[in-house]
């Protein structure tokens, strides 16, 4: 066997799982704060004291050799000897911390037992330092512990730890021996398919980025996780993080590592749930109170852990809930766990960006040894700049004030309310852009946030409470980043004020959640024009970039544009004229039809044209708003059944990406539009934050985005090499030169 190479962290983890999962609940923030508290405690070190020291040490055991290694918060040099210090921030009041957790104090002992073996030590002292993350007091609890009793303490959580290293070396000699055999999982590349996969390779090899466009019909998914599976066969990386932003893609990834796993593949991936989905309970309450599978999960874990593993190589929602049910486990926790051992992760983005809900427990070593997969990447600048926006309303708190269950919350709620009220009255127009927080009303509402972090920690169940809490703390975490990049508005409403914090750009938080990786590849079928998701994705002058060419055909699809007006002021005029040339389009081709319009209000417009005089021997459909999973699977459906299909859609929703309709199933699309979101004051920030930056401020807030909902759109009609079909651009603007540019060369 192996050397196993084990952080003490991990080490101390998994050997004194403890705690409860409501308590993670408070637990996030703390995450969120702690490099920031760390740094605040190091900064308070002597001159002969160290910070963040790497420590490493071999330890023989039962014939197996176990590297410890990790970094040490603080070493501190004492005039009775050494200390270590373990600082650990906490959402818990401190008070209600009578000894430090057995967990922290057990990854301290690893890193005091390798001073002590280094420096011959007989005896250290073990510091674990404690910080409310609200209020940064401070808490220490101290201790002098002989060098015999330390190496007790280590050698019985390797023993404890033994059995879980030995089945994961075992896994992973299958792995590597999988892959050295595995070939590409189809008889030939697509056009432009090796060209990819070579990128993504080279990537890999040399630590670096890679933006790629690679239009539909390319392969994109193996294209990427072929090229990373065999770098993890030659150990350029041990895990593979694979985050999208859909269902459909993610399914996607899921089929690929299932056709590589018939192919002789020997490689775990897990897939994660969203908690609300995978929940077993009825409400998504963590508290052992309420959840059997809270109660105990911290117990029970480590063998859920080992079974599945031992078991299952391609871990998808159905079977962490089999697993989870067996063992009366948390599924959620269980996928998050599995999620920092398997060889593979699929994800949404928010795994990877979203600094509330990320793998925090994700080492640096863990990190620098991972490529990052990134899927439909044009998604990911508005996914993250919602992550990292926030905000509240007057009217929660005010309905909080009146619930005299909990007296010092609602006392806290009735002066946020008030300061909800001041900042109305201040407002002189019914909405305000500003740079700055009112200064008493955010010192109101972090008020409300230490009372509702009690309360929670406290095990309350009221999910307005709970509900509330998360999002204060959200807009109390983006608060802190507030600069440049973001600005707040304010609008005032009949019985209401909104507080809204708005990030347009966040840039830099996408490079940073990137930073760390081995490599990082960007990939989407839209990424145009690239200069443009580059800057939003923190590209830098160093990257590597890719741009392939479609592999179909210009033959494949008959482009034609109407040269119509589509702004809003001219649609009564010209909507008759639209509906005609569409009449006209779906009549004169076989098979179903996909029209996109830039709104809901737009497409029942057209709709009702149609509606009133029907087409020949086709059946109409229209997407409503807030369609759940049944109803669109119904709708998707609906172009299988045989009947000629006319559908109605809106430009960006559902059905605008990851939707495959090949062959007879789509033959047809138009869109109406070029998909300009809609002008108001939030948008016109945005333009003039770019503008600012020497950028062309319109095209960054308006063009740029819009087209990218075109070319997606567009991208639903030549799936395979055998599809083909007409599209309509249905705008005059599409004949202009600002937007001939941004076509792909074979709708021009």
């Amino acid at each position: 066997m192996d050397p196993v190479t084990l952080s003490a962290r991990r080490l101390a983890e998994y050997v004194h799982r403890s705690g409860s999962i409501d308590a993670a609940i408070g637990s996030a923030n703390a995450m969120m704060e702690g490099t920031r508290i760390h740094q605040a405690i190091q900064k308070t070190y002597g001159d002969e004291d160290e910070k963040e020291k790497f420590l490493s040490r071999r330890l023989e055991f039962d014939g197996k050799t176990f590297i410890l290694e990790g970094r040490c918060d603080g070493l501190l040099k004492h005039e009775s000897g050494y200390i270590v210090d373990e600082i650990k921030s906490t959402s818990r009041q401190l008070e209600d911390i009578e000894s430090p957790a057995e967990v922290h104090k057990a990854q301290a002992f690893v890193y005091a037992w390798i001073l002590t073996e280094e420096m011959a030590l007989e005896d250290i002292q073990v510091q674990v330092t404690y910080v409310q993350s609200s209020t940064r007091e401070e808490k220490r609890f101290i201790d002098t512990y002989e060098a015999a009793f330390l190496r007790d303490k280590v050698i019985e959580m390797v023993r404890v730890y033994e059995p879980f290293a030995t089945l994961m070396q075992r896994l992973k000699s299958e792995r590597q021996s999988s892959i050295e055999s595995l070939s590409f999982p189809f008889p030939a590349f697509r056009p432009g398919q090796r060209q990819l996969a070579g990128s993504v390779y080279k990537t890999i090899d040399e630590k670096a980025k890679l933006f790629a466009q690679a239009p539909t019909g390319i392969g994109k998914t193996i294209s990427t996780l072929f090229p990373a599976i065999k770098a993890a066969g030659e150990e350029k990386v041990n895990q593979i993080v694979y985050t999208t932003a859909k269902t459909t893609t993610r399914i996607a990834a899921e089929e690929a590592f299932q056709l590589m796993q018939k192919g002789g593949l020997r490689m775990s991936a897990v897939s994660m749930t969203a908690k609300d989905k995978i929940c077993f309970k009825e409400k998504t309450i963590c508290q052992k109170e309420y959840c059997e599978f809270a109660d105990g999960h911290f117990d029970r874990i480590n063998g859920a852990m080992m079974d599945i593993l031992e078991h299952e190589t391609l871990m998808t929602r159905s079977v962490i809930e089999s697993y989870a049910m067996k063992h009366r486990v948390c599924p959620f926790e269980f996928s998050m766990d599995l999620s920092y051992v398997t060889d593979a992760m699929i994800g949404d983005y928010n795994y990877i960006f979203d600094p509330r809900v990320s793998r925090k427990r994700m080492a640096g070593e863990q990190k620098s040894r991972a490529v990052l997969l990134v899927d439909e990447a044009h998604n990911l600048p508005d996914r993250a700049s919602s992550m990292y926006s926030a905000a509240l309303t007057k009217q929660t708190f005010l309905q909080i004030s009146r619930n005299d269950q909990h007296p010092a919350l609602s006392k806290a709620a009735k002066r946020v309310n008030k300061a909800f009220l001041e900042v109305k009255k201040e407002l002189e127009e019914s909405f305000e852009i500003v740079h700055e927080l009112p200064e008493q009303w955010l010192e109101a509402v972090q008020e409300f946030y230490t009372e509702a972090e009690r309360l929670v920690q406290s095990g309350v169940r009221d999910e307005q409470v709970i509900d509330q809490y998360f999002a204060v703390r959200q807009l109390i975490a983006a608060a802190e980043q507030v600069d440049e990049r973001f600005y707040i508005y304010i609008q005032k409403m009949r019985n209401d004020v909104l507080v809204k914090i708005v990030c347009m750009d966040p840039s830099a938080f996408i490079q940073g959640s990137a930073k760390g990786y081995r490599a990082s590849v960007f990939f989407s079928a839209t990424m145009q024009p690239v200069s443009y998701i580059r800057t939003m994705l923190g590209g830098e002058q160093e990257d590597f970039q890719l741009d392939l060419p479609s592999p179909f055909s210009k033959e494949q699809i008959e482009v034609r544009t109407v040269p119509v007006s589509t702004k809003y002021k001219d649609r009564e005029a010209t909507i008759k004229r639209i509906t005609d040339e569409l009449r006209e389009a779906i009549l004169r081709h076989t098979g179903n039809f996909l029209i996109f319009f830039p709104s809901y209000a737009y497409m029942k417009m057209a709709y009702e044209y149609f509606e009133e005089e029907g087409i020949e021997g086709t059946d109409l459909m229209m997407q409503s708003a807030g369609m759940g999973e049944a109803e669109r699977d119904e709708f998707l459906a609906a172009f299988k059944s045989g009947n000629r299909i006319a559908a109605f859609a809106v430009l960006g929703g559902v059905f605008s990406e990851g939707v495959d309709l090949p062959g007879e199933q789509l033959t047809g699309v138009a869109i109406v539009g070029v998909g300009l979101p809609q002008i108001n004051p939030e948008r016109d920030q945005l333009k003039k934050y770019f503008q600012e930056k020497g950028l062309n401020g319109y095209q960054y807030a308006y063009v740029f985005p819009g087209m990218n909902k075109v070319l997606q759109a567009g991208g639903r009609l030549i799936r395979t090499e055998k599809d083909s079909g007409i599209l309509l651009l249905i705008d005059d603007r599409y004949l202009t030169g600002q937007y001939q540019q941004l076509l792909p060369e074979e709708w021009r």
